[in-house]
């Protein structure tokens, strides 16, 4: 610490000279006429061309008369060369004054050096913006990871591939519109605060409203807002937005995420199977060309179809229980304790539950490949529409890969006196003590009893489906700020 602030003392001392000279250390907008990137990639045809461009200084080596160092800007960096001869002795001087981490412009021709770097001689500079803070060395200087996110920028500054990670995340977002567009979805915005959080089995953040005097909560899902543009006419509809869930933080878990939420009229849960597919390999192919990725050690087959497992049978395969032929709540409990699984009997108070259940604490996690689970008992799926041949379950599918969830889809229930039920069930849960049960939504029921069409909807956890993308195991490497615990 007395190092460093030896090296911010020193800054200063710089800072004041620049003043003492006439210089404004933060300067005004300054012309580019080429990037490092433009000037790497096309040397040979602007070697002796006059150029401008600007960035900041990564690093400086002095050799008497004469420095090198390396300017980045956004697509890359560059050597460049100055001496005294080039920029007169005032000058040559006056850079002196420059430190690492200082925004520069610099005006000057391109050539080689005899080792064969690209470089840029300088004839002109100006002081941009000057740093007042050393930056961390790429080796020593930022290996806390609590650091680098909690302080983003510097991150970003000295690990280049952490850029990269937020270059591909925006790629990723502008090829899930540019596919739904194109199959004539509509990007549509619903309210971030509401009266009812509901949407999702999820505890929401609370707020008030000063002026209208009423406690509000953020979107834990942007579900029922959306359907209910597919009652007042919109076809295919789809946001994509932050929702916010008051819950534990985890390799997965943000409090606040970024959610794409589809919704096809006249569609069901099998035609969101096939977009869900199309999507996720379209965005391999988009990044790297193919649908078979590298992750952990391991190639992820994303190539369509995608297999498909009812959770019976993936209970079946995995915990080997066969619930086909489990009657009952109670033959169930002894199934999940036989298991090691420690039921809440309470709040799994049904045959259902402890299905799913047993299916989170054994099976999830072997699911590496990517797989489509359906068949999603009916009392935990309180917005999807019962199975025909089975009332016990719903039509409703999460999508897995490498253990975790990353998309939720259903036939979507349009039945409001069965919708009304539903919530008066979980309304029962709440008041046993599930915070997580879903609320009493009045105007979304009355919106049903306008009548809306046979719907298939998705969800898609963006920020994991991310992190499989670009090979992160947690979620706080492919968000650029996280939430953290304040620093007292």
């Amino acid at each position: 610490m007395i190092y460093e602030n030896e090296l911010i003392q020193s800054r200063y001392e710089n800072l004041n000279k620049l003043y003492e000279k006439g210089i404004k250390p933060y300067g005004q907008k300054f012309t580019i006429t080429h990037s490092s990137g433009e000037i790497l990639d096309h040397h040979e045809e602007l070697e002796n061309t006059d150029i401008s461009l600007a960035g900041r200084i990564m690093s400086i080596r002095e050799h008497g008369k004469a420095c090198f160092g390396n300017l980045k800007d956004g697509t890359g960096q560059i050597q460049f060369y100055l001496n005294i001869d080039g920029v007169g002795e005032d000058n040559f001087e006056l850079f002196k004054l420059f430190d690492l981490g200082d925004f520069v412009g610099i005006k000057g021709t391109v050539f080689v050096t005899r080792r064969g770097e690209v470089t840029v001689r300088v004839d002109e500079f100006v002081m941009l913006s000057k740093a007042l803070r050393p930056l961390p060395e790429k080796w020593h200087g930022l290996k806390d990871i609590e650091i680098r996110y909690r302080q983003r920028y510097l991150d970003l500054i000295v690990n280049d591939e952490v850029r990269e990670t937020f270059v591909h995340r925006s790629i990723i977002i502008q090829e899930i519109r540019e596919l739904l567009n194109e199959r004539g979805f509509l990007e549509v915005e619903t309210p971030v605060m509401s009266v009812v959080a509901g949407g999702a089995a999820a505890r929401p953040f609370q707020t008030h409203h000063n002026a209208l005097d009423i406690d509000l909560f953020l979107r834990i899902a942007t579900e029922l807002h959306l359907k209910r543009l597919l009652v007042g006419g919109f076809e295919k509809v789809y946001e994509l937005g932050k929702v916010f869930r008051n819950e534990g933080i985890s390799t997965i878990h943000n409090p606040e995420f970024t959610s794409l939420e589809v919704y096809q009229a006249y569609a069901d849960y099998t035609d969101m199977m096939d977009l869900t597919e199309e999507l996720v390999s379209r965005l391999c192919l988009r990044l790297f060309n193919k649908t078979r990725i590298g992750y952990r050690g391991r190639e992820l087959d994303f190539t369509p179809p995608w297999p498909r497992l009812s959770m019976v049978d993936a209970v079946k395969k995995y915990a080997g229980v066969d619930f086909n032929k489990i009657e009952d709540r109670h033959q169930a409990y002894k199934e999940a304790l036989a298991l090691g699984i420690d039921i809440d009997t309470e709040m799994h108070d049904s045959w259902g539950h402890v299905l799913s259940c047993i299916f989170e604490n054994i099976c999830e996690e072997k699911l590496e490949q990517p797989v489509f689970i359906y068949g999603y008992p009916v009392e935990i799926s309180p917005l999807a529409k019962t199975n025909r041949e089975d009332p016990r379950f719903t039509d409703r599918f999460e999508a897995f890969v490498d253990g975790k969830e990353i998309a939720n889809a259903f036939s979507e229930l349009n039945d409001p006196v069965v919708q009304r039920k539903r919530f008066e069930e979980q309304i029962a849960r709440r008041e046993k003590g599930d915070r997580e049960a879903h609320m009493m939504d009045e105007d979304f029921l009355t919106a049903l009893e306008y009548g809306m069409p046979p719907a298939g909807g998705l969800g898609i956890g963006l920020d994991r489906l991310i992190m499989l993308l670009v090979g992160s195991t947690s979620i706080r490497d492919v968000i650029l700020f996280p939430t953290l615990k304040p620093r007292i």
